[in-house]
């Protein structure tokens, strides 16, 4: 299927798109951005520079993800979500956030700079996750903590 890229959305150089990729409304995509097949982007998020999303992965509205950050396939992300990358504002010394495949991420959730979310796991509505969260685990707060291992 072919590509939907809305009028409005601002695209950067050395974009690789797979197919049947959708773009949204006011969506800002930067410099350097690799994003997989079957990727949904709602409107008004961010896409900084050098990111990875992959394939199968979608994003509520209003997500901010910040240079380098990598997205696993199968990643479903919900509106108001952001990625981290500097520990102060300012410096310029990056940890970019790693969500790997199958992650689950509810609305209003923050991933503090160079937080690993693992395979399978789930984070909750308006979480601010200070911690690696490992494999197949469901964690929610603010701070976020362990809650449960997620049922199989």
């Amino acid at each position: 299927m072919a590509n939907e890229i809305h009028s409005t959305a601002v695209v950067g150089n050395n974009i690789k798109l797979g197919t049947n990729v959708k773009i949204g409304i006011f969506v800002i995509i930067g410099n350097n951005v690799q994003i997989g097949d079957n990727v949904s982007i709602k409107p008004f998020c961010e896409i900084r520079d050098d990111c990875i999303v992959g394939e199968n992965t979608s994003f509520g509205s209003r997500c901010t993800l910040a240079a380098e950050t990598i997205v696993g396939k199968n990643c479903q992300i919900k509106y108001g979500c952001v990625a981290t990358d500097t520990p102060k504002i300012g410096e310029k010394n990056r940890k970019p956030c790693i969500i790997k495949d199958e992650v689950r991420c509810g609305a209003n959730v923050t991933l503090m700079p160079g937080i690993t979310v693992g395979k399978n796991s789930e984070i909750g509505s308006c979480s601010q996750v200070r911690h690696d969260v490992p494999d197949n685990e469901i964690w929610y707060g603010s701070p976020a903590k362990f809650f449960k291992k997620v049922d199989n």
